[in-house]
Order: C-alpha cells, then structure tokens, then sequence
C-alpha cells in the first residue's frame, strides 16, 4: 500500500479507469462477436444492424482511449468487407432468378 497521498489518489483513479475500461472493451467485444455471428448466418439485414452497432461500438471505445485506432479501422474494414460480399452474392441470387 501506498503511503504518499498522490499516490493513493492515483490508485482509486487507475481502479476507476480499469472498470470503466473493462466494461467499454466487454460491449465492443460483445458487439463485434454478434456482428460476425450475424455474417455467419446470412442475414442480410440482421448483419448491416449488428455491423453498424459494431462499429459505431468501436469508435466509441477509440474516442474513450480503450482501443487503439488502428485496430478498430482493421476490425471495421474486415466486417465491413463480408457484409459487402454478403450483399453482392445476395444480389447475384437475386438477378439470377
């Protein structure tokens, strides 16, 4: 334990800041998880819902410092590139009938 007040200080501020953080990544885990199950089980608009909860998730938990930028844009990029995959062999289907 800590006997230098500033230092104490920062403990409860760092024990704060870890909760808080925890919960932000565990919803951005979450929501990135429910976005690839939706990809998995082609459903067109079930998938554009949950990959734009996704990634509005994610650029919530960059601007709060929790996830590095570059992640979050690779992370974003790659759902977004099997939605649209998604979206053009659903409208191949479609044409072809």
């Amino acid at each position: 334990m800590a006997n230098i007040q500033s230092q104490i200080k920062r403990n409860r501020q760092n024990a704060k800041r870890r909760l808080r953080n925890r919960n932000v990544r565990g919803a951005t885990r979450a929501a990135i998880k429910q976005a690839r199950i939706a990809l998995e089980q082609n459903s067109l608009e079930e998938s554009r819902a949950a990959v734009t909860l996704a990634a509005s998730q994610l650029d919530r938990s960059v601007g709060r410092g929790v996830s590095h930028a570059n992640k979050a844009a690779r992370l974003k990029s790659r759902l977004a590139k099997r939605l649209n995959a998604m979206q053009s062999s659903a409208g191949k289907k479609s044409s072809e009938q």
